[in-house]
């Protein structure tokens, strides 16, 4: 039962961090710093996570527990970062973003469903989409690979050990 609990306990502090943090700073240099800072958290974050897969008796339940930390980190990352967009600059989207809204609009853009209510209008808006758009299928396509390797080595490792 806690191989599914904390999986899911994870993903619910995040998404509890995201609407309780005071996200009511502009979305200046600082932010995008931030930004940046923020996804190599999540990288160095993940390569701790490979590692822990790679060393687990148990290395598809970490596999599922690196998933469920990883994946929904880095998409309120960039909710966040396009509610502060939204914020320092009305108009920079389709319509005003309340939280809701920039996670919608993440997600959205994740699932590469494009509704097209919710679009970027300004540069900075833009880029930040491209940017995750870019990190949507490197977090798919790569990290999905990575983390299957880990898993595939590690059980072969615990096949040679006789486990």
């Amino acid at each position: 039962m806690s191989a599914v609990l904390r999986p899911l306990t994870g993903a619910t502090a995040l998404v509890l961090v995201y609407y309780l943090l005071p996200l009511n700073k502009r979305f200046e240099g600082s932010a995008a710093v931030g930004l940046v800072l923020g996804l190599a958290a999540v990288a160095a974050l993940f390569t701790w996570q490979i590692r822990s897969i790679l060393r687990s008796s148990r290395p598809r339940l970490r596999a599922v527990e690196a998933l469920a930390t990883t994946v929904p980190l880095f998409l309120l990352l960039f909710a966040a970062t396009y509610y502060l967009l939204d914020q320092s600059g009305p108009g920079s989207f389709a319509e005003p973003l309340s939280r809701t809204d920039a996670l919608y609009f993440t997600l959205t853009v994740f699932s590469t469903v494009g509704f097209g209510d919710i679009t970027p209008h300004t540069e900075p808006a833009r880029i930040a989409t491209m940017a995750q758009m870019v990190g949507d299928i490197l977090l798919v396509g790569v990290a999905a690979h990575v983390v299957v390797g880990a898993v595939q080595s590690a059980l072969a490792r615990g096949s040679a050990d006789g486990r």
